[in-house]
């Protein structure tokens, strides 16, 4: 016989299917604008809602142009922070 979730249960899963769902949103925008100081924009980048009750950030396609700008800016910002520990 299968295992019912009590009301109890069903609202705690609720309540963190929610808040995974509104950190995704968080996250989408808070990469949006990163990138958009950039000057970078990732087209397919959305919010792909609760995995697991956690966010999940579908980054999706880009054109090789943008994925090696991506990348050197990436690098950079990582030379930025390992300069800032020592």
């Amino acid at each position: 016989m299968p295992y019912e979730l009590t009301h109890a249960e069903r609202l705690r899963y609720k309540r963190s299917q929610d808040a995974a769902y509104h950190a995704g949103e968080e996250a989408v925008t808070s990469l949006q604008a990163a990138l958009s100081l950039a000057g970078l924009t990732l087209p397919s980048l959305c919010n792909d809602g609760p995995v697991g009750c956690r966010g999940f950030v579908r980054l999706g396609g880009c054109s090789t142009a943008v994925a090696n700008r991506l990348a050197e800016v990436i690098a950079a910002g990582a030379h930025a922070l390992q300069g800032e520990h020592l």
